[in-house]
């Protein structure tokens, strides 16, 4: 980036686990993450809507900190910048903030320091950093993303032609990942194992053959992580029994939650919105999309 440029970064949201889809599917939506970036003498990140104002304003931030990391793998310096930070992304709500910012730093020192990476190198970069590839997978990729992070690899299998409503109901308050996960079992017994993974694996089949109802019944009889989080998140349960008598093919915790996701055939979304919003008026619930782009990078002159 030179002086007088402005370099412009968007990033989606997205939505992890689909019911048993524990770690590896992953759904892009329509909820953004946006960076505008220009030189500076120092790094300094403001935040411009509400969702953000609470970030770390400085080298402290975890897009900076993704950057950095990033840059120094490759021997690279970065230059300083100045970054003007917008969001409609809630945090900690299950919606892939963190997943997005690690995109957005990854994006941002691919140009800075002038890296030319490829998608495969981001996606392993994303999910070396963050343990798992569904959130930044499907912010990366735009779309459905059924990824397999291991010590070596990570593979990643990209969906882009999937057309439903989403309808999120999300709940006032924060649940931090780490929270969410420490109410999960250690270990599964070999036959748990298999009916969870054979659940998962029909999960996938449905949504690539459009048979959303099934879609639907697979993501009720996940067993990795849903039935135990239902006693922290007590809207799970409500959501479900309200959304399908309202028309959703399909009801799942968006990641870790809070949010509850809700699935619609196509051009019924407005409706079950409708709906939901009469009947959970303590929380937000948003008509959302899926979104079919990945993380996008703009370069424009500096309007003075």
């Amino acid at each position: 980036m030179k002086e007088g440029e402005m370099l412009k970064i968007v990033v989606p949201a997205s939505t992890a686990n689909l019911g048993p889809g524990f770690d590896s599917i992953g759904l892009a939506v329509s909820r953004y993450l946006t960076l505008e970036v220009t030189l500076s003498d120092q790094w300094i990140f403001v935040p411009c809507t509400s969702e953000v104002e609470s970030i770390p304003t400085g080298e402290d931030n975890l897009v900076f900190q993704v950057a950095d990391h990033l840059a120094k793998k490759y021997g690279k310096t970065l230059p300083c910048c100045l970054v003007n930070v917008y969001s409609d992304i809630p945090f900690t709500r299950g919606l892939g903030s963190s997943a997005a910012a690690i995109i957005a730093g990854i994006e941002l020192a691919n140009e800075l320091a002038d890296l030319s990476l490829t998608m495969e190198e981001k996606m392993r970069f994303a999910s070396c950093f963050e343990g798992h590839p569904d959130n930044v997978g499907a912010s990366l990729y735009g779309g459905l993303v059924i990824g397999s992070h291991r010590k070596d690899e990570t593979n990643i299998v990209h969906v882009n032609n999937l057309d439903f409503d989403l309808v999120a109901v999300i709940p006032s308050y924060e649940l931090k990942t780490a929270e969410a996960r420490s109410v999960l079992p250690d270990s599964f017994s070999r036959h748990e194992a298999v009916e969870a993974s054979s659940v998962s694996n029909v999960l996938v089949a449905a949504l690539l053959t459009g048979n959303w109802n099934l879609a639907g019944r697979m993501m009720d009889c996940d067993v990795f992580h849903q039935p135990y989080r239902k006693a922290i998140i007590p809207e799970l349960q409500t959501v479900q029994d309200v959304a399908k008598k309202y028309g959703a093919f399909g009801v799942a915790l968006s990641g870790a939650g809070p949010t509850v996701l809700c699935f619609a055939e196509s051009g019924k979304g407005k409706e079950l919105h409708k709906h939901l919003s009469h009947h959970f008026q303590d929380c937000s619930v948003e008509l959302l999309s899926v979104e079919p782009n990945g993380s996008r990078v703009y370069k424009m002159p500096l309007v003075k």
